[in-house]
């Protein structure tokens, strides 16, 4: 083993574990294969909403190969109610079956099921399930859902609202006194369907010592094992939870489903692993969907660009049922981050959460910020374009300055932005875009009948969690800590057990980094485990950024806690006092001394072999720690896009995307670049390409699968030129501040900009997303005629 260690945190290195993947060795859950598996098949209610009168399962069950066929009736009083695990208080939460029992509410939703011997037996069985429906009217719109009359969902949620929830901050009246105008538009933030590239699939299997081992791509192992095993009626400890390679998770993949709780509890019953996989469509159809808003905005402004003061109204669609966290999402999510980057006194907002006749709505890419960002941005933006002046200049004029921080919004006081230098992202972006140039070069095509646009958007918002005690007083069912063990072994080589879990992150790259410069010992030495509730030992998972502002903070302390005691071994072993004990590239060393030093490998054997440890001190080199945040990092960043369109197609040409972010320390930049990407594709797809469309006369999924449902192209997408700056936080110990939404965030926004600085010399000064090219040619032929569009 070789002493000598290079600092790892700030370098770029290659992921450790995507050899397995690009050369097909990955394992994923539909690649498990199990003696006796049986396949899990489930019908699914073709109305969106109806009333169940009888369900006939007399053919399923006499079909060849066929186990078991339940209707929801038959579960009754076997599992429990699917519960939110984000509750906000004064929530009226709708009583939610596994499977439906005397109603549907949306269409997808399981009705009946099948077990047989094969997939293909149980989706024949399923075929011959007679259901007899009684038809009701749907309402799948938000804004439908609250209009007098609206077909009600549930008893217990009166005008079809779950949740109202309001803040204030300043005075947003005596902002109108003091304006010279005052601006207003409605926005639509589109509703989206999480294509990862794995769907989701569940196998469980009980195995002859009582334990019951669930396969499931979970972002949050640790916590499905809760959720599964307090729904089921299993004790924890006698459920494991495995989340092999993941195929994408973007939240979808952090909920708890009708599938997960039916594989475990049928499982149980037969005796018999049993296994459920996801198509492509039946995705599209029982995956949480995200996004779904709509919003009505007024500015108060200056006419020199200043805003004195915002008023927002959310409507929130969060689909037939609250899902995990889905009282949260249009509100402490979205509307507490309308104001964005900028100094905005006096701002108002009230959110409705509503119910409608829809897939669930939860958490997708961002969860609320996006929306939030969008919110601030396509403010300041039309302030801007109202007004005639140079978007960069409004949004500098109304930024939170350096001297600012930590800045609390509208004095608000559940966000607090710990640190940030937006000047410094704008400069840096305008730089890398050349921005005065692209401007001179936009206004001479326009002379040539070509259309070309510029699109500058900035965010800034809060994520990692909270502290736990914090999480408690916003109806969190759950802490907001993360777990990290680092274990040594007797030869000096560790092994991180991490309670994060990643799904395409690269932990397995950065947590090891994050270890590797506190230990001082070659990253090749360290290795990563997560996603098994038997081998690590607590968790939350991943989500909302946390992975590094929090994960890694608690390797990171973990760490430093195994150094500690190493030198103390080290100093027995020097025969010194340990506070002479210098430690340098995997050496401890007494200064100033011909003392020979010592290895952090023979160390670490003494710590197992036990024989010269100080007084009191116990053998073993092995820490673990449960790492509470203080407080949430803020990311923040400016991207600016270069488009064209064609008018005569409406057809979009990014030509070029820079994005400059401020995440705090940098611990991989080649992994945050590909964070940054991956963010700003989904984003582009958002702004572009993809609306979730229901038919709203009987509320049917008009977009059932990728041949309805446009997702954007490799050849569709720019050179993303992404670059970084760094503004550490203060609230963690690394000065991570969490990278993961920041590009969805950014990117919706930054597109929209520039397609309408593109259409700007037709007089269009709005368009919702996605901007398709029907949509776009449409606005034109109707802004060319005088036409409404």
């Amino acid at each position: 083993m070789t002493d000598a260690a290079p600092r790892y945190i700030g370098q770029p290195l290659r992921r450790r574990e995507d050899l397995k993947l690009i050369t097909g060795k990955g394992r994923y859950v539909d690649d498990i294969k199990l003696p006796g598996m049986l396949h899990l098949a489930i019908l699914r209610s073709p109305h969106a909403h109806a009333n169940i009168r009888h369900v006939d399962l007399d053919a399923a069950r006499a079909a060849p190969g066929v186990r078991l066929a339940l209707a929801g009736a038959d579960l009754t009083g076997r599992l429990g109610a699917i519960v939110p695990n984000w509750i906000l208080p004064g929530t009226k939460v709708p009583h939610r079956p596994v499977v439906a029992v005397d109603r549907v509410r949306f269409v997808g939703e399981c009705v009946a099921l099948v077990v047989a011997e094969t997939l293909a037996e149980a989706c024949d069985a399923v075929g011959l399930i007679d259901v007899d429906y009684e038809a009701l009217p749907s309402v799948v719109g938000e804004d439908a859902a609250i209009r007098q009359g609206a077909p009600q969902l549930h008893d217990n949620v009166p005008g079809n609202i779950t949740t109202l929830f309001r803040i204030k901050g300043g005075d947003f009246q005596k902002a109108v006194q003091d304006a010279d105008q005052v601006i207003k538009l409605r926005i639509v933030n589109n509703r989206l369907i999480p294509t990862c590239m794995e769907t989701r699939a569940i196998l469980a299997d009980p195995g002859a010592d009582g334990v019951m081992t669930v396969y499931i791509p979970s972002q949050v192992p640790h916590m499905h094992r809760r959720w599964i095993a307090e729904t089921v009626g299993i004790s924890e400890h006698m459920l494991r939870v495995v989340a092999p390679d993941i195929g994408g998770g973007f939240g979808a993949k952090m909920h708890l489903y009708p599938e997960e709780l039916l594989c475990t509890y049928l499982a149980r019953e037969l005796g018999a692993p049993v296994k459920w996989w996801e198509s492509r469509s039946e995705s599209h159809q029982s995956t949480s969907h995200g996004r779904a808003h709509i919003e009505t905005i007024e500015a108060a402004i200056r006419n020199d660009g200043t805003i004195l003061g915002m008023r927002v109204e959310t409507l929130g669609n969060v689909g037939a049922y609250l899902s995990n966290m889905a009282s949260g999402g249009p509100t402490v999510n979205t509307i507490s981050y309308g104001t964005g980057s900028y100094r905005i006194a006096n701002y108002e907002a009230i959110s409705k959460v509503i119910v409608t006749n829809t897939v669930p709505v939860d958490a997708y890419r961002g969860y609320g910020r996006p929306e939030g960002a969008y919110i601030a941005e396509r403010t300041i933006d039309a302030v801007a374009r109202h007004l005639g002046l140079d978007q960069v200049e409004v949004r500098r004029k109304n930024f939170i300055q350096p001297s600012d921080f930590p800045y609390r919004p509208y004095s608000s006081t559940g966000v607090i932005l710990d640190s940030g230098n937006y000047e410094g992202c704008v400069r840096k972006a305008l730089a890398a875009f050349d921005y005065d140039a692209r401007r001179k070069e936009r206004d001479d095509l326009r002379g040539q009948g070509r259309y070309r646009g510029i699109g500058v958007a900035a965010y800034t918002h809060m994520c990692g969690m909270a502290p736990s005690r914090r999480l408690a007083t916003s109806g969190f069912d759950r802490g907001g800590w993360e777990s990290a063990r680092v274990s040594i072994d007797s030869s000096g080589r560790a092994v991180i057990y991490s309670g994060s879990m990643s799904q395409g992150h690269g932990h397995a790259t950065s947590l090891a980094q994050i270890a590797a410069d506190v230990l001082q010992i070659p990253i090749e030495y360290i290795d990563v485990v997560q996603g098994d509730t038997r081998l690590v030992q607590a968790g939350h998972g991943t989500f909302n950024s946390r992975s590094m502002a929090v994960g890694g903070s608690g390797v990171h302390v973990s760490s430093h806690r195994v150094l500690v005691k190493a030198t103390k071994i080290a100093a027995a072993l020097l025969e010194v006092d340990e506070k002479d004990v210098a430690y340098e590239q995997g050496r401890f060393s007494v200064p100033g001394t011909d003392i020979a030093p010592v290895t952090f490998a023979s160390v670490a054997r003494m710590a197992y072999v036990g024989h010269r440890l100080p007084a009191g001190l116990e053998p073993g080199l092995d820490e673990t720690v449960f790492y509470d945040p203080v407080g949430m990092g803020a990311p923040s960043g400016v991207h600016i896009a270069y488009v064209d369109v064609d008018p005569d197609t409406g057809i979009v040409d990014i030509i070029d995307y820079v994005a400059v972010d401020d995440v705090g320390t940098l611990i991989n930049p080649l992994l945050a670049a590909g964070q940054i990407h991956g963010g700003v594709v989904q984003g582009i797809g958002q702004a572009l390409y993809e609306s979730v469309t229901y038919d709203p006369d009987n509320g049917q999924l008009m977009t059932g699968s990728l041949l309805d449902y446009a997702v954007p192209r490799a050849e569709q997408m720019p050179n993303i030129r992404a670059s970084f700056q760094e503004t550490p936080s203060p609230t963690n110990p690394i000065g991570v501040k969490g990278i993961g939404e920041s590009g969805a965030i950014a990117a919706p926004p930054t597109i929209v900009h520039a397609v309408l600085d593109a259409l700007a010399p037709f007089g269009i000064t709005h368009l919702d997303m996605p901007m398709t090219p029907p949509r776009i040619w449409a606005a034109i032929q109707a802004a060319r005629t005088g036409a409404p569009s």
